[in-house]
């Protein structure tokens, strides 16, 4: 495990434009399919993190709390499933089920979208308004798996800012976690 920092996409970036599958439907979730919403968070994941382990039932909490009041929200797995089996499409319907997740949780196979996000750790969480444009970027919360409760405190006060019509605060912190698991010859020259 090699534990990386969020790249902090530039705020105000468009969010980038996807159509992925996903495992535990078998249908396929794309960017357009959240027009709408006051808010869109893109959020990358993975099964085998701890990091990700370690925030996960609080984030399935949070997710569920949110979406009625008007964020969308997509998960997405990057991570190359050939060297890193728990990651398989399979594990994530397994994942969907253990968590109760209620958001889509989906596949990106090529790393494209992880690339286009410019996603390097699991959690990597990106908010964005109601125009797309990116207004957090960052970690849940300062805890971590060797110290604290998640509380996704963080994150919340970012999505309740933009429900309110309100810019999140500038001080964000980088999410820090697991690097995502790059195909040989696919990693991202950043």
């Amino acid at each position: 495990m090699a534990l990386v920092p969020s790249t902090m996409l530039e705020l105000g970036s468009p969010a980038a434009d996807f159509s992925l599958p996903e495992p535990a439907t078998g249908g396929s979730v794309g960017l357009s399919d959240f027009e709408g919403s006051q808010a869109l968070l893109v959020a990358f994941l993975s099964n085998h993190c701890p990091f990700v382990k370690h925030i996960a039932d609080r984030f399935a909490a949070v997710a569920a709390a949110y979406q009625p009041r008007g964020v969308a929200i997509a998960g997405i797995n990057a991570n190359d499933v050939a060297n890193y089996p728990d990651d398989s499409p399979e594990r994530m319907k397994d994942e969907v089920r253990r968590r109760g997740y209620t958001f889509p949780y989906l596949f990106d196979e090529s790393q494209e979208v992880a690339k286009a996000y410019r996603a390097a750790c699991t959690p990597d969480f990106f908010l964005f308004d109601a125009d797309r444009r990116l207004v957090y970027r960052g970690q849940f919360d300062s805890s971590r798996p060797s110290s604290g409760t998640a509380s996704g405190d963080d994150l919340c006060a970012a999505m309740d800012a933009v429900l309110a019509g309100r810019k999140p605060s500038a001080d964000q912190m980088p999410s820090i976690g697991c690097n995502i698991k790059w195909k040989r010859g696919n990693e991202p020259g950043w």
